[in-house]
């Protein structure tokens, strides 16, 4: 039985693209995740970063890994239909929380978020992955942006630092270049949204988003979920987020007291 908000075109439109807009995910619980960014941006994390280049204006705050100590967070993740919905997109039976994400551009932030794939920077493996990216502010030009496809590349693309723009890892035959969509023609996936839309995303879509020049704030949530087929991998390098101390070792599934079943037999 497919979720009510999503139909059967959904689930195709995500398997063969990579990404698909889901009206209203979180249109119940704007409010409650608007405070959970007002509690983070008072109160950061160890992994929070303001990414701006001397001389950028605006403000882009960027936070992960918070769930656990920002009660709105774990209980958007819990009571929303997120989980549900994943579990039909990635046609996995079971979906485990990987972590969360906020990002915040301020009115007048010229600073892009660059083009990149989030899946070299993780230490997870496996086809069955999907993040939810929801605004928190209506959006227009301020909006995500996925490269329809480019999770099914035959290469994954180099994982680059965003504020030096330097590699995260070694610059092998193991990547591609990270190329320029715009300039290159792409299909190039942009939506208007409303607050509590989401848009859906492999984790090995290339995505990207532009600064915001408006006179608006742009918060957004960001939740990352894992599928059956999910697995810990080791990386050349320090993986983004790097969970210290996880002793999980190659081929293992995510530890579960760190990373809860959501939906499966083991769901807490």
């Amino acid at each position: 039985m497919i979720h009510p908000l999503i139909s059967q075109d959904h689930i195709d439109t995500y398997q063969r693209d990579g990404v698909v807009l889901i009206k209203g995910l979180f249109a119940d619980h704007v409010d409650t995740l608007r405070a959970g960014v007002a509690a983070n941006m008072a109160g950061p994390g160890p992994y929070a970063a303001e990414n701006l280049k001397t001389g950028e204006k605006g403000r882009f705050f960027d936070d992960y890994c918070n769930w656990s100590r920002i009660p709105e967070f774990e209980t958007v993740i819990r009571q929303s239909d997120a989980a549900a919905v994943a579990a039909d997109l990635m046609q996995s039976q079971t979906v485990q929380l990987f972590h969360d994400h906020v990002l915040v551009k301020e009115p007048g932030t010229s600073k892009p978020t660059p083009w990149h794939t989030d899946g070299p920077y993780y230490f997870v493996q496996g086809q069955q992955t999907v993040s939810f990216w929801s605004p928190l502010d209506a959006v227009t030009d301020a909006s995500l942006r996925c490269v329809a496809g480019s999770h099914k590349w035959p290469k994954p693309v180099l994982p680059t630092r965003w504020l030096s723009e330097t590699a995260f890892y070694a610059d092998d035959d193991t990547y591609m270049p990270v190329p320029d969509p715009d300039a290159e023609a792409m299909d190039i996936r942009e939506f208007t949204m409303d607050p509590g839309d989401a848009v859906a995303f492999n984790y090995h879509i290339l995505h990207g988003a532009r600064g915001n020049e408006t006179a608006s704030r742009r918060r957004a949530f960001s939740l990352r979920l894992l599928g059956d087929d999910a697995r810990y991998t080791t990386r050349p390098g320090p993986t983004s987020p790097p969970f210290p101390g996880h002793d999980m070792v190659q081929g293992q599934r995510l530890r579960e007291d760190w990373f809860p079943i959501l939906i499966g037999a083991n769901a807490i």
